[in-house]
């Protein structure tokens, strides 16, 4: 047996001192990973975000454009505008509720059309410091929205992405899609063409009432949004963002028909609601 045999016995794991080195070893293993694996861990976890923007805020836009319209027109709808749907789908629409002795008119909007307006409205502000990252999110966008898939949020870990400024504009632009696009569903309502088209939209699975609209319906909705929008101090720059993102689709998802017609000439459109906006500050948008 050569020298030193005894010592290397002793630490075989079957023996008591063996026993003892290992319980150190784990000790000392545990402590590395304290040391390591914990303070990674905290990293990660501090880079998780949450939007501030929620369907509190998306009621409260609901209650706002409610206020402002013309009182012949709030006889027509719910005070209480916006029903929120638990669906993960994108999916935003005129519905039409009830109770005893009143019809209740309201827009509809799920759960996954809020997350979509979040993650848009914030890639449109990292854009302001990152040109193209826009363009890249909606492309990205447009190969994960199959079907009835929820939207994924883009994969925005940077801190600059998180910093005050630019999660000011992504506040902005959220509150100005989901003024515009709930304004857009609720003119469908004191314009009749919910009356007109739900017969259709309901015959089977739910179908976007864009489908159904006459050029001149759709509009003189617009018009009309536009109008209320602003009246709640909701400029159309957001609502721009939304259709320009949809504009750059190759596909366009199913959801998207549940925001614009899907013939839209939106280069167009995006510049017509740049000129309401312009106008309503000259009084000529009433």
């Amino acid at each position: 047996m050569m020298g030193g045999s005894r010592q290397d016995v002793a630490f075989c794991r079957g023996s008591p001192a063996s026993g003892m080195v290992w319980n150190e070893m784990k000790k000392l293993i545990a402590w590395i990973w304290l040391a390591l694996v914990i303070p990674a861990l905290a990293s990660t976890n501090s880079a998780t975000r949450v939007y501030t923007t929620s369907f509190k805020d998306a009621l409260k836009i609901g209650n706002d454009l409610y206020g402002s319209l013309n009182e012949k027109y709030q006889k027509n709808v719910n005070p209480q505008v916006i029903q929120i749907e638990t669906s993960d789908a994108p999916v935003i629409t005129p519905i039409e509720g009830g109770e005893v002795g009143r019809v209740m008119h309201q827009v509809s909007v799920s759960v996954g059309f809020l997350d979509l307006v979040n993650h848009v409205a914030h890639a449109k502000a990292i854009d302001h410091i990152q040109p193209g990252f826009f363009q890249q999110y909606v492309l990205n966008l447009a190969r994960q929205s199959s079907g009835d898939a929820p939207v994924e949020a883009p994969n925005i870990v940077d801190a600059r992405y998180w910093k005050d400024d630019v999660m000011n504009d992504q506040i902005s632009f959220f509150n100005q899609m989901v003024g515009m696009t709930v304004a857009i569903g609720l003119s469908h309502h004191y314009l009749g063409h919910y009356n007109k088209y739900a017969n259709q939209m309901l015959a089977g699975k739910l179908t976007p009432i864009n489908n159904f609209l006459t050029p001149a319906e759709w509009e003189v909705s617009v018009r009309q949004a536009a109008l209320n929008s602003l009246d709640c101090a909701l400029a159309t720059d957001g609502l721009k963002a939304l259709f320009d993102a949809i504009s750059k689709m190759p596909t366009r998802p199913p959801w998207a028909g549940f925001i614009i017609p899907a013939n839209t000439d939106i280069p167009k459109l995006n510049k017509q609601l740049a000129k309401y906006e312009v106008d309503y500050f000259h009084g000529g948008l009433k």
